[in-house]
């Protein structure tokens, strides 16, 4: 017979009684105090009340939107995610890509004006698009742990307000878009259909992250048409680069989730590839370097392009190297140094313009 009896006291000792009578070795009583453990990290608090403010479970919580911005336009922020930039990071770096690229053959530097408005666009459309797809998710949502808190599943923002929101966003975009030319103008209009198809594509296939690279990509063939005036293979290319690069890193964000969707039904690439994540990842990566050469090579680029791609090679290896789909905080702190990635090839394409 071997019964223990642990007792905890927040306060006090922790007591462990035990009972075998073959175990000298045990002891009868051992203590330690409970302030040797580690602490739990208090929340940060808003600037104005000075009252405990808690981040959405995806997003840093010492955010600027939960610190500072009134509790009344707290959730429309987290709706369009800017608590979570990254993103618009994400859509804004194949628009520059693209402009780039075009601007290479010109011998020009890519257009300040052109820059700030695919800036403004890719950040008031991510915000859209995030909107459009916490409205057609928002059940699912309602049962995955790291989006439960949304906006939209836990009752902060009605349905109507949302759309209401949405609408307001895009007429944003809207204007912004119709500052470009006529063939870029309808490129745009015609990614309206990717966007709008990718929410439920997690329902039906286990490569939404095809259907999010084909969406989230489309910005290089609007910045490459914006400057040139045309498209051609190289404005091809690099859009299958970005499609291969999203496909790598979607496909790490989402291990975070990959438990709650198979609870719920969705379909991930995450849980399509499994254990065979990391060579899968390593082959989207290659991809999309070699894309990103041959987009390179096509429109002319000089030396400096080269070594930059390097640089860009090596940053994407370090994390299939680190990966650990084991760890939801990794996976998701690999996903946001992508960032880096595409300022690094864009800065890549503009030193190769000379």
């Amino acid at each position: 017979m071997n019964l223990s009896r642990i007792t905890i006291s927040q306060s006090g000792p922790v007591e462990i009684y035990s009972a075998g009578y073959n175990q000298p070795d045990i002891p009868r009583r051992a203590e330690f105090k409970m302030n040797n453990l580690p602490q739990e990290t208090p929340p940060p608090k808003d600037a104005a009340t000075n009252a405990p403010v808690h981040a959405p479970a995806d997003a840093a919580i010492d955010n600027w939107v939960a610190r500072y911005l009134p509790r009344s336009a707290r959730p429309y922020a987290e709706l369009a995610r800017f608590d979570r930039p990254i993103g618009g990071w994400l859509l804004f770096w194949p628009c520059l890509w693209g402009l780039s690229l075009a601007a290479g053959p010109q011998n020009i530097y890519p257009p300040l004006e052109l820059i700030c408005l695919f800036f403004i666009g890719a950040f008031v459309m991510r915000g859209a698009g995030c909107t459009f797809n916490d409205l057609a998710d928002r059940e699912i949502d309602a049962q995955v742990a790291r989006t439960a808190g949304r906006p939209l599943p836990s009752g902060r923002i009605s349905v109507t307000h949302a759309w209401v929101f949405l609408i307001a966003q895009a007429l944003v975009g809207l204007i912004v878009l119709l500052q470009f030319n006529a063939l870029t103008i309808l490129i745009g209009l015609a990614a309206l259909v990717p966007v709008a198809i990718y929410p439920f594509m997690k329902r039906i296939t286990y490569w939404p992250q095809l259907f999010l690279g084909i969406a989230f990509n489309w910005g290089a063939l609007v910045g490459y048409t914006s400057l040139a005036g045309h498209i051609d293979p190289a404005a091809f290319a690099l859009y299958a680069a970005g499609i291969f690069w999203t496909l790598g890193y979607d496909t790490i964000y989402a291990h975070q989730d990959r438990e709650d969707d198979a609870l719920v039904g969705v379909k991930s690439s995450a849980l399509k590839l499994g254990r065979k994540t990391a060579p899968a990842v390593l082959l989207f990566y290659v991809a999309a370097l070699a894309c990103l050469a041959i987009a390179g090579f096509l429109s002319d680029v000089r030396v400096l392009f080269w070594p930059g791609l390097v640089i860009a090679a090596w940053h994407l290896l370090v994390q299939v190297y680190q990966l650990d789909i084991d760890d939801p905080a990794q996976c998701l702190r690999l996903f946001r140094r992508n960032r880096d990635t595409g300022f690094i090839i864009a800065s890549a394409y503009i030193l190769g313009i000379f």
